[in-house]
């Protein structure tokens, strides 16, 4: 009984093919997918970053990708040159620099600003 049924299902189960048309369609849609979800948005992205990189002058403070914080004191060529501590300079690639650095958001001073009321309240009492 179950060797009948199972005979008859792939005789017709046969799935038809799809044509080469419908295939060349299929993969034009994939490809503007991937163009407009990831390609497009990190092309602006690069472009960004040159463009940031190319505004870069003397006495800007940047972050660097690896987490280093600077001023620059010197630009030469695509080179950096970073004053990261009183007298402690270092030369870095242009490109390594991730971002600009401006000074500290108001949330951030703010939540200072608490924590050094609460810490001075403790001390006075």
């Amino acid at each position: 009984m179950f060797i009948n049924n199972a005979f008859a299902a792939t005789e017709n189960a046969v799935a038809e093919t799809g044509t080469l048309g419908g295939t060349l369609i299929q993969l034009a849609l994939i490809l503007l997918i991937f163009y407009f979800f990831l390609i497009r948005p990190q092309q602006k992205k690069m472009r960004e970053h040159a463009a940031m990189v190319d505004a870069l002058k003397v006495g800007n403070k940047v972050m660097l990708g690896s987490g280093i914080y600077g001023k620059i004191s010197a630009i030469k060529d695509d080179k950096l040159i970073l004053e990261i501590a009183d007298g402690v300079e270092i030369t870095v690639d242009r490109m390594t620099v991730g971002a600009l650095v401006t000074d500290e958001p108001e949330t951030t001073k703010s939540t200072t600003k608490k924590a050094t009321k609460h810490t001075e309240n403790k001390k006075g009492k």
